[in-house]
């Protein structure tokens, strides 16, 4: 999905989970949810249970509106998990919610997910020309019903035996009445994290979680790799080989928060090294540096430390308006930009601006945010990107899949330029966006948005007639 005032691509979900006899697992999920806020800010839920029953409260909203008055709570709870969520597969209802709870012949589950099933389509109809009811249009309700369906005998048994039937981006957290379980794919597509919080464990998307409910970072859960503790501890089960790696390079560019750590690379040191490898690459000088907050930000400071151009804030950004709210009538659109973004004439009247982001998606607000700086008094803007031209579908939990939303499928970095009426623009290059992940492999990483290399299985509807030319077109300038 897209933001439709910042022009920004969503941030998929967050997971997160607790396995604590002395904690209050629900109110660590609830701290733990808000630290993921930026992973998904369209629903939130928690589940918990004391080891017979689960409870479970979800909403429609950010996390704080949803659990304004009360958190699932049970005597002796002792684990939780918990999700927010952006939709990608699965419209926005609060049916689609999660986590997810069913009851089954061998007894509660329930579930959150990251990601996306790229064979979801397919699985359903099988199960549901086997009988299964389904109760929601999201694609985690499939693997919930691959685990009931599962003729083996233990929860463990049944979860990989489930796992070998899906294929796609998956991060989940699970919970039985006695386990908690964190899954990651084969191809590692998404962050997923191990903690320890006293004589308990803590799964969480992202490391800034485990630092804020205070506990201590242990590792990366591997791809292919499925956690589950219990009363007797943490066991470890590989239930597919590793894949080829494939974490999504948008986690460094622009959905984790600058403050996590992620399969060992620090995203605040990444973005740092971006903004230092665009003024190298642009060579463009200019009287400031200003980014678009809050996602630009690391990446100017790092144009302005390399290119020694003050950086200053020329934008400001209205934090209490959230990701949805009422959106202006059609003739009043360009006021939905003012409602976010605003310049702040004093410090770009009567210079040239250098502006940083971290992606163009449509170009529709890059163009209102340089029209506004000049209506300011900008005598110039060069606008520098931290990441190439997005050019193709994302079909592993980011919902790109209208690839004629994306301006650079379309228009060369030229005609992007005169779209969005800035006086110069670069684009972060691959190798530089590569180089600048250095704690990271670049065979490691999913850079298919940029260059249409799948790294895995894409939806059969992907290669229809529509979209094959492009498809085979830009394989071959590759």
């Amino acid at each position: 999905m897209i933001d439709a005032v910042l022009d920004k691509l969503k941030e998929e979900c967050g997971v997160f989970g607790i396995y604590s006899p002395q904690e209050d697992v629900s109110l660590f999920t609830y701290w733990g949810l808000y630290a993921l806020q930026h992973r998904g800010q369209e629903s939130a839920g928690i589940a918990v249970t004391d080891g017979s029953w689960m409870d479970v409260h979800r909403g429609m909203g950010l996390v704080n509106e949803v659990f304004r008055h009360q958190l699932p709570r049970m005597d002796r709870q002792r684990i939780a998990i918990g999700h927010v969520r952006y939709s990608t597969t699965g419209s926005s209802l609060l049916a689609n919610t999660q986590p997810l709870m069913v009851t089954y012949a061998g007894g509660h589950i329930s579930l959150a997910h990251n990601g996306n099933l790229t064979n979801a389509s397919e699985l359903r109809t099988e199960l549901e020309q086997a009988g299964s009811v389904f109760q929601t249009s999201i694609d985690s309700e499939v693997f919930v019903n691959l685990i009931a369906r599962s003729r083996n005998h233990s929860i463990e048994e049944k979860i990989m035996d489930s796992l070998n039937k899906i294929q796609g981006a998956y991060c989940l957290v699970l919970m039985t009445e006695e386990k908690l379980v964190g899954v990651r794919d084969p191809h590692g597509f998404r962050p997923l994290c191990l903690g320890k919080v006293g004589a308990g464990w803590v799964i969480a998307s992202e490391s800034c979680a485990l630092d804020t409910v205070g506990a201590e970072f242990v590792r990366d859960i591997e791809p292919g790799e499925m956690v589950v503790i219990d009363d007797s501890g943490l066991k470890s089960y590989r239930f597919a080989p590793a894949n080829k790696r494939a974490l999504c390079i948008f986690e460094y560019i622009y959905f984790a928060r600058p403050d996590s750590v992620i399969d060992g690379q620090s995203v605040h040191a990444a973005r740092f090294e971006m903004g230092r490898m665009l003024a190298r690459e642009s060579g463009f000088t200019a009287d400031i540096v200003i980014s678009v907050p809050d996602s630009g930000t690391t990446a100017a400071l790092g144009f302005s430390h390399e290119s020694r151009i003050p950086f200053m804030e020329g934008l400001m950004k209205n934090r209490y308006i959230g990701r949805t709210f009422i959106q202006p009538e059609q003739k009043k659109r360009d006021l939905s930009v003012r409602l976010k973004l605003n310049a702040v004439k004093s410090v770009v009247k009567g210079r040239s601006v250098i502006m940083v982001d971290d992606s163009i998606v449509r170009g529709t607000t890059s163009g209102k945010i340089v029209r506004m700086l000049k209506e300011a008094g900008a005598t110039a803007v060069h606008m520098c990107v931290s990441s190439p031209p997005i050019g193709f579908p994302c079909y592993y939990g980011i919902d790109t899949s209208v690839r004629k939303e994306l301006i650079a499928a379309s228009k060369q970095v030229e005609e992007i330029r005169e779209y969005i009426g800035a006086d110069s623009l670069h684009f972060l290059s691959l190798q530089g966006l590569w180089d600048s992940v250095g704690g990271v492999h670049s065979e490691d990483m999913c850079h298919a948005c940029f260059s249409c290399k799948y790294p895995a299985s894409i939806p059969c509807e992907a290669s229809c007639a529509s979209n094959k030319y492009v498809f085979e077109e830009r394989r071959n300038q590759a």
